[in-house]
């Protein structure tokens, strides 16, 4: 049966209760790794705990949920193992839990998933990354609405040498037909003023990150 929306639980520092994405009925759970304490914390029972249990620990494996073990040196962290197969098992979309904290590399690994699955020969799978207090999408030649939440500010962060076409309205600073680089990272500390926030992007990739404080 494919599943429409899989959310991935990892590793790092979440703030589970500002934590607004839910999985719901049908939802595939995977927990990777150290994440399965991440999804226990917030009560969630994941169908899948993947990994090769460097930080979770083998004697810490519960009984009754699939278990898929990898190596300890592999080229692929464990959250994009959990990516993998959340694709494989259906997903059309990925929630992922945790993931901002911690070592830098996993990071912006796991950034540069995000930019991965909205390129896809195989077609486009929209993701999020989010740990209760910041929030991340990744955006090429698109927009999205922003609405109002706890997220205070938003950021467009390049991920191409040059992004043009910018438009950003209901903001406390707006801009028509803008220009960011990879070098020269402005767009940050943006406020929304009204109900929304408009972001279009005519040319080239961006982060677009919400944050609390």
């Amino acid at each position: 049966m494919e599943r429409k929306t899989a959310f991935i639980y990892t590793g790092g520092t979440v703030f589970e209760e500002y934590v607004i994405e839910k999985p719901e009925a049908g939802d595939l759970i995977i927990a990777a790794d150290a994440g399965y304490l991440t999804a226990k914390k917030m009560g969630v029972t994941p169908d899948i705990l993947l990994g090769d249990f460097d930080t979770l620990g083998v004697e810490n494996i519960p009984e009754g949920i699939e278990c898929l073990r990898v190596p300890a040196e592999k080229n692929d962290t464990d959250t994009q193992l959990a990516v993998q197969v959340a694709i494989e098992r259906g997903a059309k979309e990925i929630v992922i839990v945790g993931g901002l904290s911690g070592r830098l590399d996993h990071t912006l690994s796991t950034l540069a998933i995000l930019e991965n699955l909205w390129e896809r020969k195989e077609g486009r799978i929209y993701a999020t990354l989010t740990d209760g207090k910041n929030r991340v999408r990744f955006l090429r030649n698109s927009g999205t609405i922003l609405p109002r939440s706890q997220y205070r500010f938003f950021s467009l962060i390049a991920a191409d040498p040059l992004v043009k076409g910018i438009t950003l309205e209901g903001c406390k600073y707006p801009l028509k037909n803008g220009r960011i680089s990879r070098r020269n990272q402005w767009a940050v500390s943006n406020e929304i003023t009204g109900n929304c926030a408009l972001v279009e992007i005519k040319r080239g990739g961006v982060w677009v990150i919400e944050s609390m404080d």
